[in-house]
């Protein structure tokens, strides 16, 4: 371990904490009400996109209609992306001649990108044309904002009063694609270009190597995906190799770009709450009980890939003795690339910079504990925030009954309604986790698809249920991905990772909306303090531990248990 590797991650956070003031000032502009610079442009655009499809856009949801809307919206950009990758053989914009994509990932990959997951079960160069991708980029921009109305149905449910309505959810939409998306993500793209990305639409390049081998050079719109793949927490990527492809980050300045385009937005939601709900001392608490459990993996993991592997060091392979560069790129070292991962786990992101089936086994354990948390730690755009609102709610009200008081958040009364819908977001992940899991390594066509015998391939089929119901979307490796089963069934766990958790908190948002406002008082628990911090982390980790501690045990912990036995997986 080195000095400037420790210092990355606080560096990280602090950069993190400017921009989480700076995008939730300006996003708060842009939904409640006030003015920006781009105003003078965007207005009349947005004037003329609701003429244009017969929108009233102050006209006020309650909660069941504004998630009907945003499932209307989710299931025509399934439809449409499904049916153009099993014809894109027909279609245009097909240079590279690809196939037809079979029909399980087809159904897997139109999911995936609907849900902001952006899993996928093939290499991207490989099976899909310009025009697909183009697609797929047409996707990175519209799921991640189905994600903040979420958030912002939720955020009004705390600010409002005796009311029934939670906004509207196609100016929501609008103004998140208008103001947010759009103009970030046009400038990340001339900044990923002048940094090295290519973005063209040429025929892939044949050439000849040194050897005198014949190679195909892919290439094609790589800085357009990319800027808003990063900036929309996408994962996605136009390669296979995500982030550690030259062409997708060239250079260390590249990759630390994309790693704060992927802070932007969900940081800035999280000050952006505290705007909403007019005290911003409850997004610091917020915000600290985030950068604590990110700061806690974030160290834990690199110590564990700088520690090396004690196996290779029993046969004194020197450079293994220092770290573990298995699986790394070696442009940006351990340091960065741990760093890269870990926040990319950490925001529900899925873009990697170094293999996860590379890492030790606790290393890769941190990035399974951040799926499995329900992805609170930031998380994407707004889902993190309002699924971290879970957890605060269920805090409250552990503190209630430690006290014997009922509980109350945010000048709101916490009731039965709000802890059971609460509990029930936080059951999906643990059901649809550790479910699919068990009968994956039971069945046949489960089993078949482990490419690793023992608790390594445990963890691989761990990890790829946690990134589907995480709705992250990296994988882990040593697994038939693309195979009917893994296609079918992680299909379904990025289905219940985006609905089924998230609309009951949406619901809690409508009973919090009708609601009256309770004035504090002497014996009003404060949330704005250490306390609670400390009891926002405790809840979020003790859920997790109790949860996924048996399936962790037989899984990483057993192999890193083997390891330091001397025996490899």
């Amino acid at each position: 371990m080195t000095w400037q590797g420790l210092l990355q991650p606080f560096l990280l956070m602090a950069v993190v904490a400017l921009i989480a003031w700076g995008m939730g000032t300006y996003m708060y502009r842009v939904f409640e009400g006030g003015h920006t610079f781009l105003d003078p442009i965007m207005v009349p655009l947005e004037r003329g996109i609701y003429r244009f499809v017969g929108i009233d856009p102050d006209q006020e949801m309650r909660w069941t209609t504004y998630v009907f809307a945003l499932l209307a919206v989710n299931l025509i950009g399934f439809i449409v992306l499904f049916i153009l990758l099993e014809i894109q053989t027909v279609l245009p914009l097909n240079p590279a001649h690809q196939a037809h994509v079979p029909f399980w990932v087809g159904w897997n990959t139109a999911i995936s990108f609907v849900t902001n997951t952006n899993w996928q079960a093939y290499a991207g160069e490989a099976t899909l044309s310009y025009l697909s991708q183009a697609w797929l980029v047409v996707q990175q921009f519209l799921s991640p904002i189905t994600g903040i109305c979420l958030f912002l149905a939720v955020a009004r449910g705390f600010s409002r009063q005796s009311s029934n309505t939670l906004g509207n959810f196609w100016r929501d939409f609008v103004r998140a694609l208008l103001w947010i998306s759009i103009p970030l993500a046009v400038i990340a793209t001339i900044v990923l270009v002048a940094l090295g990305s290519p973005q063209n639409l040429h025929p892939y390049t044949h050439v000849t190597t040194l050897q005198g081998l014949h190679q195909i050079i892919a290439q094609g719109p790589v800085a357009s995906m990319t800027a808003i793949m990063q900036l929309g927490d996408n994962g996605g990527g136009f390669f296979n190799a995500n982030a550690a492809h030259p062409f997708i980050a060239p250079n260390v300045v590249s990759l630390l770009f994309q790693l704060l385009l992927g802070f932007a937005v969900p940081a800035g939601c999280i000050y952006l709450f505290g705007k909403m709900i007019k005290d911003t001392r409850q997004s610091r608490a917020i915000f600290a009980a985030m950068a604590v459990l990110f700061l806690a993996g974030a160290l834990i993991m690199y110590h564990f890939e700088s520690a090396g592997n004690t196996v290779l060091t029993a046969h004194h392979i020197t450079l293994a003795s220092h770290a573990n560069y298995e699986g790394k790129e070696t442009r940006f070292g351990v340091g960065t690339t741990t760093l890269f991962n870990n926040s990319t786990t950490a925001i529900s992101w899925g873009s990697v910079a170094a293999s996860n089936d590379s890492m030790t086994p606790i290393g890769g354990m941190i990035n399974l504990f951040n799926m499995m948390t329900g992805e609170v730690i930031f998380g994407s755009w707004g889902v993190g925030m309002i699924g971290m609102l879970a957890f605060a709610i269920l805090a409250v009200f552990l503190a209630g009954l430690m006290v014997g008081r009922t509980p109350e958040y945010l000048g709101k009364k916490i009731e039965a309604y709000e802890v059971k819908m609460s509990v029930l977001a936080m059951v999906v992940p643990s059901f649809v986790i550790l479910i699919l899991a068990a009968l994956s390594v039971s069945i046949a066509a489960g089993k078949a698809g482990i490419f690793n015998p023992g608790p390594h391939g445990l963890t691989e089929v761990l990890y790829a249920f946690s990134s589907g119901v995480g709705n992250n979307g990296s994988a882990f490796g040593g697994l038939n991905a693309a195979s009917p089963w893994y296609a079918a069934t992680v299909g379904i766990a990025m289905l219940l990772g985006r609905y089924a958790m998230y609309i009951p908190l949406v619901a809690i948002g409508g009973s919090l909306a009708r609601k009256q406002h309770i004035p504090t008082s002497a014996g009003t628990f404060p949330t704005h303090g250490l306390l609670f911090i400390v009891l926002l982390v405790g809840t979020v980790l003790i859920v997790g531990a109790l949860v996924f501690f048996p399936a962790l045990a037989l899984g990483p912990l057993a192999e890193q248990f083997a390891m330091n036995a001397g025996r490899l997986f």
